[in-house]
Order: C-alpha cells, then structure tokens, then sequence
C-alpha cells in the first residue's frame, strides 16, 4: 500500500477507536475515579506491551532519551488524567470540540519550537473542519453549560498532545510505530502509572463485584484500542504523513462520538449534518502535503 492511501486508511480507523474513547471514559467513570481512569489506562497498555518492550530492548533508543520521555508524559501520560478529569464537569461532545482543536496547536508549537512551516491552504483546510466541529458540538437539542476550569483542563491536554506528536516527528522516528510505543507505556511510563494507581487506594479498595468487572472492562477496551492499539498507529501515521494531516483524526472524532450517540437512541440535528459536511470539506484542503520542514 502506497504511503498516500495508508494514511488515509489510519486516519480513518484512528478516528473511529479515538472517537469511541469519549464513551469509553464516561462508562469507566461510573466505576471508578478519573485519576484511577487514567491511570489504568496507561498500566494496562504497559502490562500488554512489555512483552515487545523487553524482546526489543537492544534497540531502545538511549541518545533519544529525553525526546522519549518528552513525547511520553505529554502525548500519553498528563493527558490520560486530564480527560476523565474533565469529563467529570462537562459532556462529551464538549470534551470533542476541544480536542479537536489539536491541529491548531500542532501549528503554533510546530513554528515557534520546531520551525515547521505551514501553507495558507492548509491552516484554511484545519479552520474550516473545526468550524463544522463547533457546529456538530452546538448543534445538538441540549443546552450545554461551559464551565471555564474542565475547558481548561482538555485545553492543556490538546496542547500536550500537540507538543508530543511534533517531538515524534522530530526526534523519533528513526524508532518504529511498535517498539516505540512499547517502550513508551512498558519502560517509560509503567512505574509513574503504578505509583499513580496506588496513591488512590485502588488496590485496598477494589474487589472482583460484577460492577467493578464491568469497569475494568471498559477502561480495558479503553486502554487496549484507544491507548496501546492507537498510539502504535497513530506512531506510523506521523512516519507516512506529517504532524498537522496525524493531528486531523480530531477533527474526525467528534462525528464518531455522534454516531455512537445516535445509536444509544439520540438525534441527529440538521445543523449536525451540516458540520459533518464542513468537517469533509476542510480535509479535501488537507490533501496536499502539508508541512515542510525547514
């Protein structure tokens, strides 16, 4: 498969597991709290993907440390915790809309730290996919409350997610999409993820209830597809595109979690369609390459 029509294909599927994150994160709410979220969330994509990490060790990339770190805490560490945080306030569909402003931020951190250059059609083709974005989140029949603090909370969680895709990019990506996020979740990110879970009394706290098994099974599909799973392709998605085209699966996301809404009995509104139709209509912009590096 040619490099064009895999990144397509990714940004596809990356959409649909990401998207489907949202729910995934309210349902594990019910049963646990957001720091225990998060931090099963990056414990059991460490746990699964140890095996790779320890088969691979020779290849660890020991003169890229900091880069790795970097690209760890920020792309799957803070976030994991700010997300549940969040969406402890404020609904889905506005945690969508925040996220999706990542190809924004992707633009500023890229320029002012990494030096990318961007072309005026593409930053045309991000603005106008987040318009549609806003509307499929103020489209809907209810009325949502901002609240300034959750805002801020996914705010800084978009910006982390941008500073570690541009770090990939940047400084990685002589490491493959697999080895690499093995090493990230098994050796980086394991003992923060555990001391984290401990410091909430999980182990103390937790028996084996239906209830309980039944969120441990959603932070587990959470955290299988929509962390160990999707960061491996979202890993070769940065390697057979750029940073802004990888960070448009944000843009997508929203539709998904519409759908999956549509399915537990919501509406779609007209002003919802209409924003899918803007979101299609940004990414034609983003189908010429769309950043250069200097």
């Amino acid at each position: 498969m040619n490099a064009d029509k895999e990144k397509w294909l990714l940004l596809i599927i990356l959409s649909v597991i990401w998207g489907s994150s949202f729910i995934l994160i309210k349902k594990s709410l019910d049963h646990f709290s957001p720091y225990q979220v998060g931090a099963l969330r990056v414990l059991i994509a460490g746990i699964i993907l140890m095996p790779v990490a320890i088969s691979k060790y020779r290849l660890f990339p020991k003169k890229h440390l900091k880069w790795l770190i970097l690209a760890a805490f920020t792309g799957n560490f803070i976030p994991m915790f700010l997300f549940p945080i969040a969406e402890t306030q404020i609904s889905s569909s506005i945690a969508g809309i925040i996220n999706s402003m990542m190809p924004i931020f992707v633009i500023i951190v890229g320029a002012l730290i990494w030096k990318f250059e961007t072309t005026k059609r593409q930053m045309t083709g991000v603005f106008i996919s987040f318009t549609g974005v806003c509307l499929l989140a103020f489209g809907g029949d209810d009325s949502t409350q901002f609240k300034i603090f959750p805002i801020l909370l996914l705010l800084l969680a978009t910006l982390c997610y941008a500073m570690s895709t541009t770090t990939v990019k940047s400084k990685l990506m002589d490491v493959s999409s697999t080895v690499l996020s093995a090493f990230v979740f098994s050796f980086v990110l394991f003992l923060p993820s555990l001391i984290a879970l401990l410091s909430t009394g999980f182990v103390s706290q937790f028996t084996f209830t239906k209830e309980n098994m039944i969120g441990l099974g959603f932070v587990s599909l959470l955290s299988v597809f929509g962390t160990g799973l999707a960061m491996m392709m979202n890993y070769r998605l940065l390697k057979v595109s750029t940073p802004l085209f990888a960070s448009t699966v944000t843009l997508l996301m929203p539709i998904v979690a519409i759908i999956w809404g549509v399915l537990d009995g919501e509406k779609l509104t007209a002003l919802q369609f209409a924003g899918t139709i803007v979101i299609i209509a940004g990414l034609i912009f983003l189908r010429a390459k769309t950043i250069v590096q200097k």
